[in-house]
């Protein structure tokens, strides 16, 4: 049930993302002083990739690298931003997810420490009645060794004479 839930949540997030990230590819293009910033990036992310590359290949790395052109650096330049920006906004989600998750459990937990609290509180109760019926247990053993077992259960005794006989303890 969670599974579809999260999975529909997450496409519906990339959804809504995505003509915002293509808005915020649009714009970058146009602003000149922004247009500049992600030229710089494009450019430096060129260079650090195509080294990457020539270095997994072993090729020469000590080779000067060509840069982009300016509209070939601003596409890869605003792609990137919106792929960072769709892949921010995701990774919140998940940072929510599971921050959420964690209360979740941590609420979880707190439940299951009272139950246990009260469990221990309702045993601890339960000695001590116990207890309570075990001293009443020896009283009442002793009153029948000190009375005998016919006292303690209020049996009349058939050897006392008539007139003196007294009422029953309780």
């Amino acid at each position: 049930m969670i599974l579809p839930v999260v999975k529909l949540g997450s496409l519906a997030l990339k959804t809504f993302c995505k003509p915002i990230a293509s808005k915020l590819k649009k714009e970058a293009g146009i602003h000149p002083k922004f247009r500049q910033f992600i030229v710089n990036i494009a450019q430096a992310n060129h260079r650090i990739s195509t080294t990457i590359q020539r270095r997994l290949y072993g090729h020469a790395t000590n080779v000067e690298i060509r840069p982009l052109n300016e509209e070939k650096a601003v596409q890869a330049a605003a792609d990137l931003l919106g792929e960072l920006f769709v892949f921010s906004v995701a990774g919140a989600a998940v940072i929510f997810e599971v921050q959420r998750s964690a209360r979740s459990e941590a609420k979880k937990e707190e439940m299951r420490r009272q139950e246990i609290e009260a469990l221990k509180q309702k045993e601890d109760d339960l000695a001590r009645e116990v207890e309570l019926l075990k001293q009443k247990l020896n009283e009442i053993e002793q009153l029948a060794r000190g009375r005998g077992l016919s006292g303690v259960l209020g049996f009349r005794s058939s050897h006392a004479p008539e007139g003196s006989r007294s009422a029953t303890p309780a």
